[in-house]
């Protein structure tokens, strides 16, 4: 990592029925299980719905959030989609979590922190873990491993849930994180990423292990985001959504075993930060993130391309090939121009040197 002054620089109605169903509830942990059995003459519904005429505890919102996680089965099968069709016979489980405290505990997470002053933390986040609390993750998270550093010394302002969080990495990127540790670092610190450095030093930059080549050295995409239409777990370009623009340099391609391109490294550069930003614009541009099963599970049959060493790297990495690799920032107190570098983690190293072989 490194830390050096620099210049200014460019840069989220069910319709109940009375029919009977058959009903069970058995622990899971000290959370609870419950099997639903459609019975018969049951008509075709959407499982969103069934689920809210049946578990009137749980609110439309909570239930779309545990299914979102993938805690409700159909036979035994998780199901991520509120509008999937279940009908008479069907055996729906619902795992539902133990209740939480209103705010978050500190848990002994390790932390690998690479600058930390009164103000704020940097850290480089690794793969595999969730920013904040959420459903189907209400521990195990950053925020937890921060309250247990921190104490009571973080910014209130993102609410109980989300101390000191002023942006977010997916749970399966890794890279650099920047945490408020007060209410001022906090208000700097959104304006900055508000601004994304059209007129400041923010700067935010990501390695991309994408599928093909995009045939030129540079580009622009500027494209704008919203919801997915039909998936709403997902992003995508749609007009009328938000505003999103990402800048990419093509650094290395990749051949496969035809002699052809078949992936490339990618530097991208957020002027915006949305949901899912780089993923959705890569796959917008024909060319998913490696490992990305959301927005690019289409490519999968393209790992067939890669030599064996490549083949058993991607398997292994079993994530989206994305890393932050880069943020500058102003600090929110002293003004001074704050740059951290962070090297790929070992898997996307393992990876990379995989797909150099042509073996």
């Amino acid at each position: 990592m490194q830390q050096s002054p620099r210049g200014p620089a460019s840069d989220e109605p069910a319709d109940a029925n009375d029919t009977d169903i058959s009903e069970g509830h058995a622990s899971k942990g000290h959370g609870e299980r419950r099997e639903l059995t459609l019975a018969a003459g049951e008509p075709r519904t959407r499982l969103d719905r069934a689920l809210a005429a049946r578990s009137p505890d749980l609110s439309r919102s909570r239930l779309k959030a545990l299914i979102l996680a993938g805690q409700v089965s159909i036979g035994g099968a998780p199901v991520r989609d509120p509008a999937h069709h279940v009908a008479a016979g069907d055996t729906i489980t619902i795992d539902v979590p133990p209740a939480v405290p209103a705010e978050p505990e500190g848990e002994d997470i390790p932390l690998n922190i690479v600058f930390e002053d009164d103000d704020i933390i940097v850290l480089d986040k690794p793969k595999d873990l969730v920013v904040h609390p959420a459903a189907g993750h209400e521990s195990g998270t950053l925020v937890n491993a921060l309250i247990a550093h921190c104490g009571a010394s973080l910014s209130g302002i993102g609410g109980v849930k989300r101390p000191g969080i002023v942006h977010r990495l997916d749970k399966d990127t890794t890279g650099l994180m920047v945490v408020a540790k007060n209410d001022r670092a906090h208000q700097s610190l959104s304006a900055q990423f508000a601004d994304h450095g059209r007129t400041g030093a923010m700067r935010r930059g990501y390695m991309a292990f994408a599928w093909g080549a995009p045939g030129r050295k540079s580009g622009t995409i500027d494209q704008p985001i919203d919801r997915h239409p039909h998936a709403r777990e997902k992003m995508a370009v749609r007009q009328g959504g938000r505003e999103a623009i990402t800048h990419w340099d093509a650094l290395e391609s990749f051949t496969g075993l035809d002699g052809k391109p078949v992936a490339s490294l990618l530097a991208c550069q957020l002027e915006t930060g949305r949901t899912h930003q780089i993923r959705v614009h890569l796959a917008h541009l024909g060319h998913p993130l490696m490992g990305d099963d959301v927005y690019g599970a289409g490519f999968r049959t393209k790992a067939r391309q890669l030599g064996p060493q490549a083949q058993s790297a991607l398997v292994a990495l079993g994530r989206q090939a994305l890393h932050a690799y880069l943020l500058v920032i102003e600090h929110p107190v002293s003004g001074e121009i704050l740059h951290w570098e962070s090297p790929l983690p070992e898997d996307l190293v393992l990876l990379e040197a995989a797909l150099r072989r042509t073996d």
